[in-house]
């Protein structure tokens, strides 16, 4: 027959474990919603030269 009791610094490494992953969580989230609103603003782009193709942009028919 074993004992478990539970000591107070599990409960308190607990809670800086959960502490430190809702930090990772809310990093990871901020670097994904900031990848994301990149590369929905960059527009035309080819490969990494990240500059502006004017074979990529859509012309517009003057009629």
């Amino acid at each position: 027959m074993t004992i478990r009791v539970e000591h107070d610094l599990h409960r308190r490494r607990l809670s800086r474990n959960v502490g430190v992953g809702l930090t990772l969580v809310a990093l990871i989230a901020i670097v994904f919603g900031l990848t994301v609103v990149k590369v929905r603003q960059v527009g035309f782009t080819q490969g990494f030269d990240h500059t502006v193709r004017p074979e990529l942009i859509p012309v517009e028919d003057s009629r």
